[in-house]
């Protein structure tokens, strides 16, 4: 089974868009670091996201010294997604974020990433849900001020979702 390591940002969205739960039910791992575990969603309904299958992976000795290294040279890149960073690219696991330092640190580390619209792209070829709900949650996501999705990407799936029901 694939293993994807999560940050904040893409399951922010995928709650924002009510579209979390169904993500468990496709052929991935999802893991997030327990430093991101902690700070970030533990708080905020982490508890459920074990339950739904989240997997919190603890660093070990030589990732936490990686992860030092990686923010020295990456000053704008947050700790959590330093610890999210080394997790995936330590142990061959695929990124899943939305953040564009984060992104931009894997791809020229040729780590392999994805981010909310591949995986949303992932429950419709699946037919885990119908087009017309993942284009209601897309548009929930969409929607929000933060939203830093690409609109031309937004509209064509959209277009799809609700085209190919």
């Amino acid at each position: 089974m694939k293993v994807l390591v999560s940050d904040t940002s893409v399951l922010i969205d995928l709650e924002r868009g009510q579209l979390l739960e169904p993500c468990f039910r496709l052929p991935f791992e999802f893991v997030v670091p327990g430093l991101l575990y902690k700070r970030e969603l533990a708080g905020f309904g982490g508890e459920r996201l074990i339950e739904q299958g989240l997997r919190i992976e603890e660093l070990t000795n030589d990732e936490l010294s990686a992860v030092q290294a990686v923010r020295g040279g990456n000053v704008k890149l947050s700790v959590a997604d330093a610890y999210a960073y080394v997790l995936a690219s330590s142990r061959s696991w695929a990124l899943l974020t939305g953040d564009g330092e984060l992104r931009e640190l894997a791809q020229a580390q040729s780590l392999p990433f994805h981010g909310v619209l591949w995986v949303l792209d992932r429950l419709f070829e699946a037919k885990i849900l119908a087009g017309t709900n993942l284009a209601e949650g897309l548009g929930a996501i969409a929607g929000h001020p933060r939203c830093r999705l690409p609109k031309a990407e937004i509209q064509a799936r959209l277009s799809r979702y609700r085209e190919n029901e």
